[in-house]
């Protein structure tokens, strides 16, 4: 079975000083474009069988930089919808609610772009994009490269081990890595994860 590679793309202004950042388009700062370079050798001998992309700029130009090519704008890919959240530091949340969890409590919902999604619906999303690529994977066929967001990709990564979505608090996920899930033994595993070349 072939393996799934996840990149987190690079540093954004937004990610650095720890701003929730979901559907706002921030691109990748000079330091992000660094991370997204580094990864570059990690896929220079690699042709992997789909690379798909969060259709969110700070993802496509971490493939582009990685030299990941033919990359496929996947809509479920993009980063959790923060609504009312959206662009606000934890530290800043928890000013009015001290206990405050994304994983457990949400968010509020924000404006029409933004109405906010609980880690259920990231978790149906998650979902559906491990149905996309299960065929692919089981075949044998080559890794599948998926390039997105930080809270996204760590629900992505509890579900792939059949783990409830808010469980992907567990599964702390530095800009510019790459985390590799596999199988051992017909089972889903984590094989590295936050690595960088």
């Amino acid at each position: 079975m072939s393996e799934l590679l996840l990149v987190r793309h690079g540093e954004t202004a937004w990610s650095a000083s720890g701003r929730h950042t979901g559907l706002t388009d921030v691109p990748l700062t000079a330091q992000g474009a660094d991370e997204a370079l580094s990864l570059a050798p990690w896929f220079r001998d690699r042709e992997p069988a789909l690379v798909l992309t969060s259709p969110l700029s700070r993802a496509v130009a971490t493939a582009q930089l990685a030299g990941l090519t033919g990359g496929i704008p996947e809509p479920d890919l993009h980063e959790w919808d923060y609504g009312g959240y959206e662009g606000i530091t934890t530290a800043e949340i928890q000013r009015t609610r001290p206990d405050w969890s994304l994983w457990t409590d949400g968010v509020p919902p924000g404006d029409a772009q933004h109405p906010g999604e609980q880690a259920a619906q990231v978790g149906v999303r998650a979902d559906r994009v491990l149905a996309r690529v299960a065929e692919t994977l089981r075949t044998g066929r080559g890794d599948v490269v998926l390039v997105a967001h930080g809270h996204f990709l760590r629900v992505l990564t509890a579900r792939y081990l059949g783990l409830p979505p808010q469980d992907g608090r567990l599964f702390l996920l530095r800009t510019g890595t790459v985390s590799t899930l596999s199988t051992e033994h017909g089972l889903p595993v984590i094989a590295g994860w936050n690595t960088r070349p």
